[in-house]
């Protein structure tokens, strides 16, 4: 039982693994007393409050399922998991904010009932929205996003192409569908650099330059590009392992090869990569970029990991990288790391460009942060 209620916390955030805590929560002992289920479950192993709450109470335990089965309903409908993942961290986070919960702060035994009925009531709420295909185009928290859904052409174009995409992918095994959901993320990393929509996502809709006509071509491109693969994923996804240029694109692409070297896509997804300089030679290339990732799954802050998905090591207090190992802190659910690195390019035959760096070590400046 105790690793079901685990296993269904997890699922909560998106998570690929049980979150069971490391040590005690030191939670208030009366109301580990005012919990029914809190001992028959070993509760007190799980570090998070509101956790804490999902396990011991009944109510809240009997939601946890439910909760878990809509949010894998959702994830099974998108291509970009990611964003759902992400979307969901935060929602927890505001979730417990408003309900009185604050980090790892116990719970006032005084205060349970209150935050205890919250918990169900936003809960309840969740499960009933998560259900709402037209969710998924709400919830974008991207420029392009945005535009996306407000156009019901292209809003069309990218269920349509999802649902393409969703349909190649199922003929993959475990391994070459988790890459393909990767170089799909690409894409449209890609596209939002190539229509100008990049780094753009506090700028007000209406002072951006129009960008409905390159999205339209993206799609009516990728639409021909899947429809021409007559139903054969290999012919899609996994052939691009050089670019035509030594640019943004072509650092993007280094990224997912070295993340799919060190089966770092379970615990780290790319969210943006910005060019910020660069040098081309007649044979050679460097590229100075800068990669933003989100975490999600927990990972230790200094651990393999780490090294080999995000370049460094990490002292979590500061947000700084920390090259020696220093304390045993876990990067959580939507974690932002931020890391500027020259990536070195080669000229192949044919006049396209191989990236010669295999590993995101060193990392020339970095910093992590807990949120948006």
């Amino acid at each position: 039982m105790r690793a079901i209620v685990l296993a269904v916390i997890a699922v909560q955030v998106g998570l690929a693994h049980p979150a069971r805590a490391e040590e005690s929560a030191g939670s208030d002992r009366s109301i580990s007393d005012m919990l029914p289920l809190f001992a028959r479950n070993h509760c007190g192993e799980i570090k998070d409050p509101a956790d804490q709450l999902f396990c011991g109470d009944p109510e809240l335990n009997s939601a946890a399922p439910r909760l878990a089965s809509a949010i894998a309903e959702r994830l099974n409908r998108l291509p970009n998991r990611r964003l759902a993942i992400e979307e969901n961290a935060a929602w927890i986070r505001d979730r417990n904010s408003s309900c009185g919960i604050f980090g790892r702060q116990s719970v006032a035994s005084r205060d349970l009932k209150s935050v205890r009925e919250c918990l169900l009531r936003e809960t309840e709420e969740r499960i009933e929205i998560l259900a709402d295909p037209n969710f998924d185009c709400l919830a974008t928290n991207t420029t392009a996003g945005v535009l996306i859904c407000s156009d019901p052409s292209l809003a069309l174009a990218k269920t349509e192409l999802n649902e393409h995409v969703l349909a190649l992918i199922a003929k993959l095994k475990e391994n070459e569908a988790r890459e393909a959901f990767a170089e799909f993320e690409r894409w449209g990393r890609e596209r939002d650099r190539k229509c100008d929509l990049a780094n753009k996502d506090n700028v007000p809709l209406q002072e951006l330059p129009s960008s409905e006509g390159c999205l339209t071509d993206y799609f009516t491109s990728r639409l021909a590009e899947v429809a021409a693969a007559k139903g054969d994923p290999k012919r899609v996804f996994g052939k691009h392992q050089l670019s035509p240029s030594p640019d943004a694109d072509a650092v993007d692409l280094c990224v997912a090869q070295i993340h799919s070297a060190n089966a770092c896509e379970d615990f780290l997804s790319v969210n943006r990569v910005h060019q910020i300089d660069h040098q081309v030679a007649e044979q050679n290339a460097t590229v100075i970029a800068a990669v933003e990732m989100v975490v999600l799954s927990p990972f230790t802050a200094c651990s393999p990991i780490a090294s080999s998905c995000t370049g460094t090591c990490w002292d979590l207090r500061s947000g700084k990288p920390k090259p020696s190992p220093g304390n045993r802190d876990n990067f959580l659910v939507g974690y932002r790391v931020r890391i500027e690195k020259t990536f070195a390019f080669q000229k192949a035959d044919g006049g396209s460009w191989r990236c010669n760096s295999s590993a995101l070590q060193p990392v020339e400046v970095g910093v992590a942060t807990s949120g948006p």
